[in-house]
């Protein structure tokens, strides 16, 4: 009679080294978006170490791997990003960035490094999910404009074998290390880029009466967009709207003839994000031009807000449970405002995105802080969370 069945956690457990250098290596020499060569030759490099077949791409950075091509079965895709941030580490870490100014600040390092432990466990196990599980490791989601999904997309990553099911999962200071959280319906917002320039007549300070004024006009439309988060939309719908960045002017003495506003919108539904750039532009044109001036509105639209569909998701979570434990794996309560471009995948093919606990009592954490140092003890949970997400979605497909 044959032994109890090694879980993935135990099988996780044993990886571990190899996952911490992979991670060392990554988060010593981190890339920005659309600039992932050496990553992307280090992602080859391992999958080449562990025998599975790998696609790379001429003009993206990216790497689409495929183990147990020869199955039969649902093909379920794992995904994790790849690229880092412009930061100038301050964590102190033995293994810290080799590079000012560039950083793996969001734990873009982690997710590779847990998806490398997921596709270890399943090639060293031998033991099978129930079909084919194609690894997705993806460049330029920090880009937030176009993001690296989207071209891998256009490229067929979802194809041949046509993906049924993918998972994704992001590291999440908010919860505690060794939990896993999940979510049902609007999961992260869509975030849209605006630049707002409003145009005055210039001139000296002393005669403001001469107008119309610049800054002035900037100044209410930085108040004038607040009141479309508070007296537009339903208050029980979230939107955040935010300006990041103001210039204008040379001089104290000297009034511009324009100032540039550019900031972000992040909603929920598409009904909202369609009445907030409606509304935004109205508003701008409307402040100027009661001053006598005119502006010039640029809206542009990023990634699309992150809905998890619930069959996908439940399934996922309730096989979480079993392997971690039904206290460790976590229903969120609430949505996050940030922006998240494996959206695209979840607008193509059924799947879920899940938030890999990283938070240590007394350490608090940010992401894209320049003290982020997830604990390398989650890359256990992590590696152990996508093979039990490909295997509970495998095994519920008739």
């Amino acid at each position: 009679m044959g032994g109890a069945r090694e879980s993935w956690l135990t099988a996780a457990r044993r990886t571990l080294p190899a996952m911490r250098a992979w991670r060392m290596a990554f988060h010593q020499e981190p890339e920005l978006s659309l600039q992932e060569e050496r990553t992307q030759e280090k992602l080859v490099a391992a999958l080449r170490e562990l025998g599975v077949p790998f696609r790379t791409f001429e003009d993206i950075h990216g790497v689409v791997g495929m183990i147990g091509a020869d199955r039969s079965g649902p093909v379920v895709a794992l995904r994790a990003d790849m690229d880092a941030l412009p930061v100038t580490e301050r964590t102190g870490l033995p293994f810290q960035s080799r590079y000012p100014g560039k950083m793996h600040a969001c734990g873009h390092d982690v997710h590779m490094s847990a998806l490398l432990g997921a596709a270890a466990m399943l090639v060293r196990s031998g033991r099978s999910t129930g079909g084919p599980v194609k690894l997705i490791f993806q460049a330029a989601e920090e880009e937030g404009d176009r993001g690296g999904a989207l071209p891998l997309i256009e490229r067929g990553c979802l194809e041949n074998p046509k993906v049924d099911d993918i998972v994704g999962q992001h590291v999440d200071p908010a919860l505690p290390l060794g939990t896993v959280g999940w979510r049902v319906g609007p999961t992260m917002a869509a975030a849209d880029f605006f630049r707002i320039t409003v145009y005055g007549r210039g001139g000296h300070a002393s005669t403001p009466q001469q107008g119309p004024d610049a800054i002035l006009m900037a100044s209410e439309v930085v108040t004038g967009l607040q009141s479309l988060v508070s007296r537009v939309r339903e208050p029980t719908d979230p939107v955040v709207v935010s300006v990041g960045s103001v210039h204008g002017g040379t001089r104290h003495n000297i009034l511009p003839s324009e100032v540039v506003l550019e900031g972000t919108v992040r909603t929920l539904r598409a009904s909202t994000r369609d009445l907030m750039e409606r509304t935004l532009r109205r508003r701008v044109r409307s402040i100027a031009a009661s001053h006598g001036g005119r502006a010039r509105v640029e809206y542009r639209r990023g990634y699309p807000a992150l809905l998890n569909p619930a069959g996908p998701t439940r399934i996922v979570a309730e096989g979480l449970a079993a392997e971690l434990g039904r206290k460790n794996v976590v229903e969120v309560d609430h949505p996050l405002m940030g922006a998240e471009d494996f959206s695209r995948y979840l607008e193509r093919v059924p799947g879920t995105f899940l938030r890999l606990g990283v938070g240590v009592p007394d350490r608090p954490a940010s992401l894209h802080s320049a003290t982020f140092a997830p604990d390398d003890r989650a890359l256990v949970v992590g590696a152990a969370v996508l093979v039990t997400a490909a295997e509970s979605l495998q095994r519920s497909h008739p």
